[in-house]
């Protein structure tokens, strides 16, 4: 081989070498420009090590979707110094590419997480739990996510505004939205990073809006209010083909103002209080795994960690239910019930054969021209979520005539001969008894993947300390499937992918549902009540919407919190800005609604300490 080459190398007259180097040089050159350093805020950590660090009005704890919105509309006002601690680094290179973002899990630009195991959901993977992934990077989840950009439903937010949260109604959280999506040229804009995904697979993606019509389910061309049922090709996070998470859009894009710095690496383990726990004085935390430093403020941290560590957070800091915090010896500061209202969109997949006549098997040469054609374009399938970007919203209850939907679908075709499968499988942690099985079918025959997801839980999951060591993560319960309701609305969703089966759409292509191997469930009739029942407790997983575990709500609400300026009761000083502010979950993807949170919080403060300054003055 080696001698067949050197004979390659020596017959040509140079040209050929140069244009072979050209090419080489041009494909690691767009490689490296998707995510350069210099495209990063700078961290700010070595020049606290040098010099010390001042105080700040306002400590932004995470660089993630709601974060980096805070941070930037915060350092907007010249006179304000903020400082961002974020727990991870810059995002790799993987990160912007649209297509492989399951590649992304089990790195260490994630909080892995895994939840507690129980008999009721989660059975079907390794050691009978469910994988958690959560961003720790610039860009937080939204850095990892599949970018699927929904804003849920009008009745979401007045649903909130009805359990005691006055101005979070739709009508007040539209303007919102809108603020965080525009693209004019002013400092304030928005991202921008809204835009529609490739087309892919045409042949699935018509399959489904076909078959769905034959159902009396609507195609929409958008989401919007009086249209929430339908199939709909959603809109994604990104931009000229590359991700576009708002700690690229939104913090990034506000790097060289001098009032705001970023210290990355930065992993929080205290919010400091006074002795009476009702006046926040600083943050501490660990830099680069070694160094415990700390910071004070002069007006607000706002917490913006994630459903997951901002409860954990805020639980080490003394915050946070009496008996457990007790029970792992934190001294109790405030008596609230962080941790709780814990919710997610479990989801269930449904595994179909496809006929491979209509789509070829991918060869080595098409995964070659797709990684060219990113690389010098950002074009292509790898600019797309490398499935299919079409998404249902269905009313399962025939009884009911809402028009808001409970059931969602989220759908990924598996062509032979490509990796999506096996990534799924692997990110997942499928147990190798139920996923082997797969992989072998998988080589003979495309697959397609209906996840069926429920929108409005009724099951109830919390959040515990393992003890008061901040290394320790958090223990997880997320209660899957534990109201019986829910187990209802998920069967309802299936036996729709029963109908969708017995479509013209779907026999064209045909797409038959796959029983894969689940010892227990295989002794019932397949496809029965029952069998899906089963089938249920061991294939039911996370959607990755983790929300509602330190919600907002009224002081006549024991549960709550926040009051509905996301202010922690009892504690001047303290704020909390992402999912986790949720009363209940809203009917979507969630890194839209907490791009929106992020921007409220900033109107909030902004309000606040605007009305302070006024007072002052006078």
């Amino acid at each position: 081989m080696s001698e067949a080459f050197g004979n390659c190398v020596q017959q040509n007259l140079g040209l050929g070498n140069t244009l072979v180097s050209t090419l080489l040089h041009t494909l690691l050159a767009a490689q490296c420009s998707l995510s350069p350093p210099e495209l990063w805020p700078k961290d700010y950590g070595p020049t606290y090590i040098e010099k010390g660090l001042d105080t700040y009005d306002f400590v932004v704890i995470g660089a993630g979707t709601a974060g980096s919105v805070v941070a930037s509309r915060l350092s907007e006002n010249p006179k304000w110094r903020v400082l961002v601690l974020e727990a991870g680094g810059d995002p790799p290179m993987e990160s912007m590419i649209p297509a492989i973002y399951f590649n992304i899990q089990h790195s260490k630009y994630n909080f892995n997480y895994y939840t507690e195991p129980d008999d009721k959901s989660c059975l079907g993977y390794k050691n009978q739990v469910c994988y958690w992934p959560r961003g720790k990077m610039i860009g937080g989840s939204g850095a990892i996510n599949a970018m699927m950009y929904v804003q849920g439903t009008s009745e979401d937010y007045d649903n909130w505004e009805r359990r005691g949260n006055p101005n979070w109604a739709w009508k007040d959280v539209r303007l919102a939205f809108e603020k965080s999506l525009q693209t004019n040229d002013s400092d304030r804009k928005g991202c921008g990073c809204v835009n529609d995904f490739g087309v892919h697979y045409s042949e699935i993606r018509e399959m489904l809006f076909k078959g769905a019509m034959e159902l009396g389910v609507p195609r929409l061309n958008d989401l919007k209010e009086g249209a929430y049922i339908g199939y709909t090709a959603l809109k994604g996070n990104t931009k000229n083909g590359v991700r576009g998470s708002t700690g690229k859009s939104f913090l990034a894009k506000s790097k060289d103002r001098p009032n705001l710095h970023v210290i990355k690496n930065a992993v929080v383990t205290k919010i400091n209080l006074d002795e009476h726990g009702s006046q926040v004085k600083g943050v501490t935390f660990v830099y680069n795994d070694h160094q415990q430093l700390s910071v004070n403020i002069a007006k607000e941290v706002i917490l913006s960690a994630g459903a997951i560590d901002s409860p954990k957070i805020l639980m080490l800091s003394g915050i946070g239910p009496k008996e457990h915090l007790e029970s792992v010896g934190i001294p109790v500061l405030k008596n609230l019930q962080v941790g709780n209202n814990l919710q997610d969109h479990v989801m269930v997949p449904l595994f179909f054969k496809v006929d491979d006549s209509k789509v070829k098997a991918q060869t080595l040469r098409d995964q070659l021209d797709a990684t060219y054609t990113y690389l010098v374009n950002q074009t292509g399938p790898l600019a797309t979520t490398g499935t299919v970007p079409v998404t249902g919203f269905i009313n399962s209850d025939e009884q009911s005539s809402s028009p808001y939907p409970d059931i969602l679908f989220h759908n990924m075709f598996a062509q032979r001969g490509t990796s999506v499968m096996e990534t799924w499988l692997h990110s997942a942690e499928v147990a190798d008894d139920i996923a082997n099985p797969i992989r072998e079918i998988h080589k003979d025959t495309h697959l397609f993947v209906a996840f069926v997801k429920l929108l409005r839980p009724k099951s109830i999951g919390y959040i515990h300390l393992h003890s008061a060591d901040p290394k320790d993560p958090p223990k997880l319960f997320a209660n899957y499937l534990a109201d019986s309701q829910d187990i209802e609305t998920i069967l309802r969703g299936i036996k729709f992918q029963m109908k969708m089966e017995e479509t013209a759409a779907f026999k064209e292509q045909n797409a038959k549902l796959l029983q894969i191997n689940l010892p227990e469930c295989n002794e019932l009739t397949f496809k029965s009540d029952n069998y899906w029942k089963c089938y249920m407790k061991y294939m039911s997983n996370t959607v990755y919407h983790m929300a509602g575990s330190v919600k907002m709500g009224p002081d006549t609400d024991s549960s709550a919190v926040l009051d509905w300026r996301l202010r922690v009761k009892g504690v001047k000083g303290l704020r909390v800005a992402d999912t986790s502010i949720m009363p209940s979950i809203v009917s979507g993807n969630t890194n839209g609604p907490t791009m929106m949170i992020g921007e409220r919080a900033a109107e909030f403060i902004v309000e606040d300490w605007s009305k302070s300054n006024v007072h002052i003055e006078l």
